[in-house]
């Protein structure tokens, strides 16, 4: 059959290690043979992104406002053993935290479900939508390592000169400091974003913070919150016959685990990050999670919400075979094309999506999947493949479901 043209490009941001490998893979097994791709590629590679002092980032979200639908693998945050098994001129901030700043928006993550594969939690039934704010808070901090006694304090210094303090504490030894920020037309639009994916997936939507301990930071969240629905959302709401409410952090992971799920679930940018990565897990593997940047100025960045599977690319860089799950990376692309279908008007490429997906799936329920999976399926004799073999799998299903 004809590859299946695209008329606008989409940004391709590469990544680390074994998702780096699996990126290529899917490229060449899953996606160029079936689509004539366009796309503006960055290298977002921990190397090269030293190599730019992290310019190469910058320039990839920029780009990702040109064109409007940007994919992404997972990359590395590097820490201090990072620093120096990379040789790095210094310890780089997250990626995606960057990206994340330039677009802002929400990130909504939500388990993929697939049959053999059962949540942990019995009660579970329905999956649970995690909207992560993407501004702010530790991911954009300022930190500090106090060496000996001395005082800390919060100042702000007002346009016309003049000063309000805040004293943070008084240290009688060594010690660390942190100040977080956040913005109040990036809490309102993730608010917005929120109430709007609520309305479109018709579902109740759950926000909760922690606004008991932080009475001026976790306020503000839930203080805007509470305008912008009672402004803009109430009525909308009523209408759908969905349901808003805001409760503490503690109690919110309390009623998650006795609810049935189908909800929407508005994290602040740590929580949410903590929060999605224990749903994913519990709803079956960390590498089975949908993740996607919506922002309220119409830009969309796909991505896995798993990290580079260190462990992984080391055996593979030692020759040694590995069963690694590449579902939640296949989702990005298949997000990313089918958002660029629909901005488009291109359905070829959407139904392309849709079939990919149902490939992948599909390959599952057959009981051939990686290794993450085969250890907790409800299938009964499960085959195990090694990670190119569950992508050939796929590709397989993939071309029947095409009738190729």
């Amino acid at each position: 059959m004809a590859k299946i043209q695209m008329k606008t490009p989409l940004v391709e941001m590469d990544g680390d290690e074994m998702t780096r490998v699996l990126w290529q893979m899917i490229k060449d097994e899953l996606i160029l043979p079936f689509v004539d791709l366009k796309s503006e590629y960055y290298d977002l590679g921990l190397k090269h992104r030293d190599e730019t002092d992290d310019q190469v980032t910058v320039d990839a979200s920029e780009a990702t406002k040109k064109y409007g639908v940007a994919v992404k693998c997972a990359t590395i945050t590097p820490n201090a053993a990072r620093v120096k098994e990379y040789d790095l001129k210094k310890m780089y901030k997250s990626p995606n935290g960057t990206i994340r700043a330039i677009l802002d928006g929400t990130v909504f993550r939500a388990p993929i479900i697939v049959k053999g594969i059962e949540p942990n939690v019995k009660t579970w039934k329905k999956p649970i939508t995690i909207a992560r704010h993407a501004y702010g808070d530790v991911y954009k901090a300022s930190e500090m390592k106090i060496p000996e006694a001395g005082k800390v304090e919060l100042v702000y210094t007002k346009a016309d000169g003049s000063e309000e303090r805040v004293l943070v504490h008084e240290f009688d030894g060594p010690g660390v400091v942190q100040g977080q920020h956040n913005l109040t037309a990036s809490i309102t639009s993730f608010a917005k974003s929120c109430f709007n994916f609520a309305l479109d997936q018709k579902q109740d939507l759950w926000f909760a913070t922690k606004d008991t301990i932080s009475k001026q930071y976790d306020h503000t969240f839930k203080d805007i919150f509470a305008e912008v629905y009672e402004k803009e959302y109430k009525e909308k709401f009523e209408k759908a016959g969905i349901e808003y409410f805001y409760t503490l952090i503690d109690d919110a992971v309390a009623r998650v685990m006795k609810s049935e799920g189908g909800f929407i679930w508005a994290c602040k940018n740590y929580d949410g990050d903590v929060m999605s990565d224990m749903l994913s897990s519990a709803f079956g593997s960390l590498a089975m999670m949908t993740s996607v940047l919506v922002s309220p100025k119409g830009y969309f960045e796909y991505e896995a919400a798993h990290g580079t599977v260190q462990r992984h690319y080391y055996k593979h860089l030692k020759g040694e075979e590995t069963s690694t799950n590449s579902v939640a990376t296949i989702f990005a692309w298949t997000g990313a094309l089918r958002k660029r279908g629909e901005l488009d008007g291109t359905k070829e490429l959407c139904d392309f999506a849709d079939a990919l997906e149902k490939a992948c799936l599909a390959t599952i329920e057959s009981g051939k999947m990686t290794g993450d999976l085969a250890l907790i399926t409800s299938l009964p004799n499960p085959i195990k493949l090694n990670s190119k073999d569950f992508i050939l799998a796929i590709r397989e299903n993939l071309e029947k479901d095409l009738g190729m």
